[in-house]
């Protein structure tokens, strides 16, 4: 398989906070979605103990870009030195899979690019804060499952009433990857799962020496 250059980075220089505190780590974190994972991204950004530590920036591809194009923005945008780590955040779409699926995760995997797959779409995370789920679904399905549980009516979230449920949500989403993992359920058959966990312990693990 080929590998595609890079696009032009879209974002801005970063900038390391300087002065008497503690240097932040940068995190960029790539989104297909305009609505619900940036308002949970943001929701983070507000927890004080990730304010401290981490620095979240948001990066949206205009015209809501397949995978392989979060990947590609966030292999151009590690050239930035100040970046420590790069997370794309994208679903799965069943039954309608998205494009290039494998080809956007060998990518990810060969540039060191951090990818949390929701699969079948980013609301399985959402479902998780609440209740278990172990049924293999669509995406209209996931979606509908999602707004009856927090009463939405478009997409934006209310993050404050997730984030004191991420925890479980998280325990929750490593179960399902564990029972995928047992049943040697491989991606993208892995119906209903959702890497958001990892990316939330990277968000809230303590800077240590190693981040300096």
């Amino acid at each position: 398989m080929s590998v595609p250059r890079p696009r032009r980075r879209t974002g801005s220089p970063l900038k390391r906070a300087t002065g008497k505190r503690p240097e932040l780590r940068t995190f960029v974190v790539f989104c297909e979605g305009k609505k619900s994972e940036p308002d949970y991204v943001n929701g983070l950004k507000r927890l004080p103990h990730v304010a401290q530590n981490t620095a979240l920036n948001i990066e949206i591809h205009p015209e809501q870009g397949a995978p392989i194009t979060l990947v590609e923005m966030a292999v151009a945008r590690k050239e930035d030195r100040e970046v420590d780590e790069c997370w794309c955040l994208f679903d799965v779409e069943w039954p309608q899979n998205h494009t290039r699926l494998a080809e956007a995760i060998a990518l990810a995997r060969t540039f060191h690019i951090n990818v949390a797959v929701s699969n079948p779409c980013f609301e399985i995370w959402l479902i998780l804060h609440f209740q278990d789920y172990g049924r293999f679904d669509n995406t209209d399905v996931v979606e509908r499952t999602s707004r009856a549980l927090d009463g939405r009516k478009g997409k934006g979230i209310e993050p404050q009433r997730y984030m004191p449920l991420r925890k479980e949500a998280a325990r929750r989403a490593a179960q399902l990857e564990n029972r995928h993992s047992r049943a040697g359920t491989r991606f993208p058959q892995d119906n209903p799962s959702s890497g958001m966990h990892r990316f939330l312990e990277a968000v809230e693990r303590p800077a240590g020496p190693a981040d300096g």
